[in-house]
């Protein structure tokens, strides 16, 4: 499994910010409202040691209790307008990032529905599944712990800084003698947890793609016994998340008391400093006890924004990365306009090559016709490329050179939904959802009834089996039909291929993992399922095949050999070789 590596250099990207923060322009009205809130927070919050002050200073020491009540009850109305603008500010924010969070991730989703196949077989599952939950989850920090907050931190810091020097500039420079080691202390913190926090979500995506993989693999590696060495893996995968989180906790734990301390020392010198100032009545006792709440609400927000600084950075790695995966273009282009409701069937390769990479050509110069209601049939040995002959016809694949036609038209003019919903597909690996089996023959399409479902069923011989389940056509099948047999799966894929009624089907290996009996239910119905329509069969077992219009025998993504069942045994060559040898794999069972 390759891991995934760190991303460096500055994490703070402005031009990442300003892509993240499109995503909130459906919102503006909400973000402005949340913008005029945090004006009003960051101006509420400095007034309170300033009444507190203002009443020590002219209502307890000129001893005016009337004036002490009117002070208190401002006081009083001061922190409830605060905490509820606190509340509305706290709960907009949060609003926001989890709507802004739900259109990237439905984003996103789509995105991955457009991507070619081949970034799936390249990239491992577990990784996208962090990009789509882990890592989104943590972008709602930016808006609701992240920028937001900053801002309210930072305009904070100014009006307490405004409201210090208005009361005495003397000490509010004996206040501030210490913010530059707070400073300094919170930059090498920022550098330090910068890194630490990049180290933690490339872990997370590790360990995720890890657990993933092996728990869909779990019956490989009972199989072959080696529980103990993937134990010791995934042991030290694990090791290396523990590693880096502690090193974001051992971040946090020394910078926090030092901040503390720091803020401690500043205090102290106003208290040494401003008592002599009180006892040589150059300053007013409210004064130096506001100036020690100004303090305290002073490096709080120094403090906060560091955290937040660093909630920014690790939510702009997640977007990054997120942002990354919405930039790949490597989907299938739907550039194709043609839309036809009855389809005729006919199928035509010419000179078709085709390649995973580069030029390690899978298919060479492939033609051949199909005529509406044909069958055609492909042979081979494994890797012959059989499979990627008919993942081409649906266009999962691009080809490279060479042209498809489909009714006489290219497949790229036609739309692609358009053109993909005319071909149906039985592949041998058939993947169920964790859902009814209804649901897995419909996938959740509103135009097939339960009764259509039931006569395709019905049709195909699988009725009585799936009648006979607890719930019959409601029963949950489980992760990838894990309580249903390879036998009863394939047959429910078949179902599947029949209520869409497509014009051309194809037939990967749909045969080849189910027993005699059920092989021969699946015949009588693929021969109903044949009638009227192109068919394109690929097969190890050549008596399912014995019919089709045309056999093609492929070897090393070249057509050596086509024509009739009895036309290739006749021939002597590859098809005559390849049924000898399973007659006599038939006549020694």
């Amino acid at each position: 499994m390759e891991k995934e590596s760190s991303i460096s250099g500055n994490i703070i990207d402005v031009k990442v910010l300003r892509r993240l923060f499109r995503f909130a322009i459906p919102y503006k009205r909400s973000f402005w409202i949340l913008v005029l809130l945090t004006i009003g927070l960051a101006a509420l919050t400095p007034l309170r040691p300033y009444i507190i002050q203002l009443t020590i200073d002219n209502q307890v020491a000129q001893g005016d209790y009337p004036g002490l009540a009117r002070m208190m009850t401002l006081l009083m109305v001061l922190l409830l307008m605060q905490a509820i603008v606190q509340y509305y500010h706290t709960y907009l924010s949060g609003w926001l990032g989890q709507h802004i969070i739900r259109d990237i991730r439905i984003r996103l989703f789509r995105h991955l529905q457009k991507l070619r196949l081949s970034f799936y077989d390249k990239t491992p599952i577990g990784r996208l599944v962090t990009r789509n939950i882990s890592d989104i989850e943590t972008l709602s920090e930016v808006f609701s712990q992240g920028v937001a907050a900053m801002m309210a931190d930072l305009l904070q810091l100014v009006v307490i800084l405004g409201f210090m020097l208005y009361l005495d500039w003397k000490l509010t420079l004996i206040s501030l003698s210490t913010l530059p080691l707070l400073i300094y202390a919170t930059y090498i913190f920022k550098e330090k947890i910068k890194a630490s926090f990049n180290e933690v979500r490339t872990a997370v995506a590790n360990l995720n793609t890890y657990v993933q993989e092996h728990i869909t693999g779990m019956n490989i590696v009972q199989i072959f016994t080696s529980e103990k060495r993937e134990y010791e893996k995934f042991k030290e995968i694990n090791r290396e998340h523990r590693r880096a989180n502690i090193r974001s906790v051992m971040y946090y734990s020394v910078y926090f008391p030092v901040a503390e301390v720091i803020q401690a020392s500043g205090i102290g010198l106003v208290v040494w400093f401003g008592a002599g100032q009180v006892i040589q009545e150059k300053v007013d006792i409210g004064v130096l006890i506001a100036f020690i709440m100004y303090i305290q609400m002073f490096f709080r927000p120094i403090r906060m924004i560091a955290d937040r600084y660093n909630t920014l950075q690790m939510g702009i790695v997640s977007s990054n990365r997120i942002l990354n995966l919405l930039d790949n273009q490597d989907h299938i282009p739907n550039q194709g306009t043609h839309i036809v409701h009855n389809l005729r069937g006919e199928v035509k390769f010419d000179n078709v090559w085709f390649a995973y990479q580069n030029e390690d050509w899978v298919l060479k110069n492939i033609s051949f016709d199909v005529r509406p209601g044909e069958m055609v049939a492909l042979v081979g040995a494994t890797g012959a490329g059989k499979s990627s002959t008919i993942n081409l016809l649906s266009r999962f694949y691009e080809i490279n050179k060479g042209h498809i036609y489909v009714d006489g038209i290219n497949i790229h003019d036609y739309d692609l939904q358009n053109l993909r919903s005319h071909i149906a597909v039985v592949l041998q690996d058939v993947f169920l959802f964790s859902d009814s089996i209804f649901h897995n023959i419909t996938l959740k399409n509103p135009d097939i009834g339960l009764d259509r479902v039931v006569e395709a069923a019905e049709l195909v011989g699988a009725r009585k089996f799936i009648e006979r389940l607890p719930g019959g056509f409601h029963y949950n099948v489980m992760e990838r039909g894990a309580t249903l047999s390879v036998g009863q799966r394939q047959l429910i894929s078949f179902v599947r291929a029949m209520v869409y009624d497509p014009k051309i089907i194809v037939l990967d290996e749909a045969t080849s993992s189910v027993d005699t009996e059920t092989e021969e239910l699946i015949q009588n119905a693929i021969q109903k399922l044949m009638r009227g329509r192109t068919s394109i069969v690929i097969a190890h077992r050549l008596s399912t095949i014995q019919k089709a219009t045309n056999i093609m025998v492929l070897d090393k993504g070249e057509i050596k050999e086509q024509g009739t069942h009895d036309n290739l045994l006749n021939l002597d060559g590859y098809y005559a070789n390849l049924h000898k040898m399973q007659y006599k794999e038939v006549s020694s069972s």
